[in-house]
């Protein structure tokens, strides 16, 4: 959408509470993490629905908070990511409605502090990632990066907008991931063309991400994601399939890795 809302103004000290909820560390291998190996690469995923307890009836404001990365074995190169997708848990709703909209033309080549200057309002969640940049004739080198994540529309679709600043070098990236619906038992997908935006050099290796945000919208408090624990009046809970990372490799080949998590009634 090219128009903005009339009620586009965010509240400073909503912003900082979001803030407070986004600010998470970059993402190493936990022992709980799941993980799947195929051929010489490994890919491991963690993460957690915040918070567990929800209504069984209607949505509550929810986070949702993954990390996850991929390991070469055998002393294998890191392949690199050609195509990224995101499955979120189908318990969940994404509601964009009167959320600002950030266009990438706004933040592109511009440093972390000056894209959330420019495209606070659609700031829908913080964090790190970790990566190989690996040049041609050149030793391999890691690179890590703070994450903004912004509301955007590509075309006439709603997606996710990646912002990957880093401070040495002093540069940026993004990576426009699309919203769709989910397979399986997922609800969302997020779809980012990884080789397209961000060439050919880097190597991912690993992620901390957490979305979440809370906005007023037309004298009424809403949420970006929302979700409930939809389970019959005789259960107090239940498990659901939570997220799943499917990595396609530029050299050919897929990796896919889900998680399960158990929502309770609140």
């Amino acid at each position: 959408m090219r128009r903005r809302p009339k009620s586009r103004a965010v509240s400073l000290t909503a912003a900082a509470l979001a803030a407070a909820v986004f600010l998470v560390p970059i993402a190493s291998q936990s022992a709980d993490a799941e993980q799947t190996q195929r051929g010489d690469v490994r890919s491991w995923l963690n993460g957690e629905l915040r918070p567990l307890h929800l209504p069984r009836d209607h949505p509550a404001p929810i986070a949702i908070h993954l990390e996850g990365g991929l390991r070469a074995v055998n002393g294998s190169p890191l392949p690199r990511v050609a195509r990224l997708e995101f499955g979120l848990p189908p318990l969940g709703v994404l509601s964009t409605r009167g959320l600002p909209v950030c266009p990438a033309r706004r933040i592109r080549n511009l440093k972390s502090r000056e894209a959330l200057a420019a495209c606070g309002g659609a700031l829908v969640g913080r964090g790190r990632l970790s990566s190989i940049v690996d040049l041609p004739n050149q030793p391999p080198f890691p690179v890590a990066a703070r994450l903004l994540a912004f509301n955007s529309r590509i075309g006439k679709r709603r997606a996710v907008l990646l912002h990957a600043g880093t401070e040495n070098p002093p540069t940026s990236s993004l990576l426009p991931m699309l919203l769709s619906r989910g397979s399986g038992r997922l609800g969302t997908a997020l779809v980012g063309q990884v080789s397209a935006a961000l060439g050919p050099w880097p190597r991912l290796r690993r992620y901390s991400i957490t979305l979440f945000r809370r906005y007023r919208y037309r004298g009424k408090l809403r949420s970006y994601l929302s979700g409930s624990c939809p389970v019959p009046p005789a259960l107090n809970g239940a498990s659901f399939s939570f997220a799943r990372a499917s990595y396609t490799f530029a050299e050919g080949g897929q990796i896919s890795i889900s998680i399960p998590r158990t929502c309770h009634v609140r």
